[in-house]
């Protein structure tokens, strides 16, 4: 063996090209270049339920400091989550009326379930590691055991087998695995001392020595073709691992002649730089893409910034940007992989901002729900009120609630889209119903209103021909009066018309009534009136209006009889007044019988 050792046990090949003193070393030295060539996903868009069930397959790996590692990114990631879904029940607590050192957080199946595998997967890195321990410190004990073989051996007397003997040991050396690296100084030491010792004492085997050498420049030509031969490695990966692996036999294999030591040194030097030039010059080019890719991503966070704060309350608007924001997760997430160092900032940067616009959303929809279902309440409040009144035969009153119902209908707001199109149709229905069925009493009470009209035609007919062929008598009007109030409505646009003609027949018919004086004719028409007016829907308001024109003429001709009786005074005193006086008194009179008639008539209507 004369690949040489620096003073820390670590050979000069080791230094230059990272070979590893290891197997957790090459592990995470694996994992580091893994992480180079393949991206991994990117957990800071990971749900907490995605967190949870990571830990899950995590904790299923085989590769322990792997498993370990990526629990060691995702758990400061699920921690946040969960103090803030804390804080949030925290909240929720004190706002119901809650003390806060009441309040107690258990967390969910989620907590759980990330809790134990996180300590599943720590606990079989800590075994994986408590195995490489022992199994280092194992490997001492054998290593120690061949060094007490080989100084045995070296020690006794000389023997024709010795050198395959000795071989043998070299062999078991190398089978046996790495040991920590304090102890890693000493045993290099030793072991070298012994094979110079073993190589100088035995002169007598020179020949095999040489052949020895030149066996093991043959090994050594073969590792390098090897190395040679993973530059054109697609896998750099792969690569890698390998070009370890080589050194790693490289560096136990035997000595080779002297004259061919520094050749075979650079030529395998060489081969390895190319790979490690290989994957230096895929570092340069992968972190130039990584910034092109950080650039991109910045670019589209600014742009999603604007969505954080957005807020409307018109849907078409909310769909609108939504559509928008996830056109630029489409961009971000087509953009390759960026600098790790930047990637938590700029993640997070971008999915706050994407998840406070659709909190903001979710909020207004959720609201936009709630007066929806509020509003779908008062509908259906309003359809039951409709059902009541679609069979009730109070047409006007009936007619002018669901009128009242209609319009309510209309000042409330949408409901949800499910029922809409339902409960729209149920209320439409109700309403129509009942339309139609007064449309149908409506047509049946104007056929009716038409023949009361014919009738009461016919009556006035038979009152002004009675008036004018002198049989007209107070028994034939009171038949006639009893028959036209019996015919009950008719059409509104000719109820003024069939009032007039009536009011002036019987005007007639009552002047033409013989026998009567003009005061009884007067009597008589207006029993004939208030007669009229009981079955007249506004007959109170008639008849207060009517006894009021009546106590306007009582006090006009109380006034003139006190004018007229005051004035009698002065023609006492005055000559040639008898001719004055006669005609005073005969005014005052004719006003005491009609002040007396109006009085009887107001005592009538009073007892109406």
């Amino acid at each position: 063996m004369e690949l040489n050792e620096n003073e820390n046990g670590t050979s000069a090949l080791e230094k230059a090209t990272g070979v590893l003193h290891s197997e957790a070393d090459l592990e995470e030295k694996d994992e580091a270049l893994h992480s180079i060539e393949e991206e991994k996903p990117d957990y800071s868009t990971f749900s907490k339920k995605q967190l949870a069930e990571l830990t899950k397959e995590l904790a299923k790996e085989n590769n322990a400091i792997k498993a370990e590692l990526t629990l060691r990114e995702i758990k400061p990631l699920y921690d946040e989550i969960a103090e803030k879904e804390k804080t949030e029940a925290k909240k929720r607590f004190l706002a119901e009326g809650g003390l806060a050192d009441d309040f107690e957080y258990r967390g969910d199946e989620f907590d759980m379930a990330f809790d134990a595998n996180a300590r599943l997967i720590r606990d079989k890195k800590h075994q994986y590691m408590r195995q490489q321990e022992e199994q280092r410190n194992e490997n001492l004990r054998k290593k120690e055991e061949l060094l007490e073989k080989m100084r045995e051996l070296l020690d006794g007397a000389g023997a024709s087998n010795q050198y395959e003997a000795f071989q043998e040991l070299q062999k078991q050396w190398k089978a046996v695995g790495q040991v920590a690296p304090g102890p890693a100084k000493t045993l290099w030491a030793n072991y070298h001392a012994l094979v110079d010792r073993f190589y100088d004492n035995q002169s007598i085997y020179f020949e095999l020595k040489e052949l020895d050498r030149k066996k093991n420049l043959e090994l050594k030509n073969e590792l390098i073709v090897k190395a040679e031969k993973l530059l054109s490695n697609d896998s750099l990966r792969d690569a890698i691992k390998e070009l370890n692996e080589l050194h790693h036999e490289f560096k136990h294999l035997g000595p080779v002649p002297k004259e061919e030591k520094e050749a075979v040194w650079q030529r395998f030097k060489v081969a390895s730089d190319a790979i490690y030039a290989k994957r230096d010059e895929f570092v340069k080019h992968l972190q130039a893409e990584l910034h092109v890719n950080l650039e991109k991503k910045l670019k589209i966070a600014e742009e999603v910034l604007s969505f954080a704060t957005f807020n409307t309350d018109r849907i078409k608007e909310w769909n609108q940007k939504t559509q928008e924001i996830l056109a630029l997760q489409k961009q971000w997430e087509l953009i390759g992989g960026i600098p790790r160092a930047k990637a938590k900032d700029v993640n997070k940067k971008f999915w706050n901002a994407f998840k406070a616009f659709f909190h903001a959303k979710n909020v207004f929809f959720k609201k936009l729900d709630e007066e929806r279902d509020a509003n779908l309440k008062i509908k259906q409040d309003l359809l039951a009120k409709a059902i009541q009144l679609k069979e009730s035969s109070d047409w006007d009153k009936a007619a002018n609630e669901l009128k009242g119902l209609q319009q309510r209908w209309k000042d409330v707001g949408p409901v949800p889209e499910k029922v809409r199109e339902k409960i729209f149709k149920e209320f439409k229905e109700a309403c129509d119903f009942f339309f139609e069925q007064k449309r149908g009493q409506q047509q049946k009470a104007d056929t009716e209103q038409t023949d009361n009209l014919k009738q009461k035609e016919a009556i006035c007919q038979a009152l002004e021909d009675a008036a004018t062929n002198g049989t007209a008598t107070q028994a034939l009007l009171v038949d006639l009066q009893a028959k036209f109030a019996a015919a009950g409505f008719v059409p509104r646009n000719a109820m003024n018309s069939i009032r007039d003609r009536h009011s002036e027949a019987v005007e007639k018919f009552v002047g033409a009534i013989p026998g009567l004086s003009e005061q009884e004719k007067a009597q008589l028409s207006l029993q004939t009136q208030l007669s009229e007016l009981k079955n007249d829907p506004f007959a109170d308001k008639k008849l207060q209006q009517k006894e009021q024109n009546i106590r306007k003429k009582i006090g006009k001709v109380e006034n003139d009889v006190a004018l007229w009786k005051n004035n009698l005074e002065f023609f006492a005193r005055s000559k040639n007044a008898d001719s004055l006086r006669d005609e005073v008194n005969q005014k005052i009179k004719s006003a005491e019988e009609e002040l007396s008639e109006l009085k009887k008539q107001l005592k009538l209507i009073r007892s109406m």
